[in-house]
């Protein structure tokens, strides 16, 4: 049998090296850099507050749901992926982990920068990737404590 040299043989694919929270702040920034409609705090945070949709619940009340609710409820999903990835050995972790800085020092820089990116949501996100970062670093060593430990060192 001839071996491969794909990434996916030797353990990990490219696709494990970029963080999953990369998908959230590719989509604000197209929603805070798409047009001149957007592109003002005030567009951004419009957009933001307009209802997504409307649950009528048991209570008989209506739960308006909107933009920036579903964009926090996809970040947090994508954070609770990319925590169970954090969870993985090999370059790809590795790079992971590097690149998860990079996303969250892009997320703080233009939190702070950029008036588009003074929200609500765009905090969250960037506390997201914060946490990413320290959950991927806290679980690598804590994993490799538990190798070291069993391999008798």
């Amino acid at each position: 049998m001839v071996p491969s040299n794909n990434a996916a043989a030797k353990g990990g694919s490219w696709f494990d090296a970029v963080p999953l929270l990369v998908i959230p702040l590719i989509v604000y920034n197209f929603l805070a850099f798409g047009g001149k409609m957007l592109s003002s705090v005030e567009g951004v945070q419009a957009r933001l507050v307009a209802p997504a949709m409307q649950i009528p619940m048991p209570s008989d009340a209506v739960w308006a749901v909107s933009w920036g609710d579903l964009f926090i409820v996809l970040s947090l999903i994508l954070l609770f992926v990319e925590i169970i990835r954090s969870t993985g050995i090999g370059k790809g972790a590795i790079i992971n982990h590097g690149v998860s800085m990079i996303v969250f020092i892009a997320c703080v820089v233009q939190f702070l920068l950029f008036d588009v990116f003074a929200t609500s949501a765009f905090f969250l996100l960037t506390l997201m990737t914060l946490l990413d970062v320290v959950a991927g670093f806290v679980i690598s060593i804590v994993t490799a404590r538990r190798d070291f430990a069993v391999g008798g060192g």
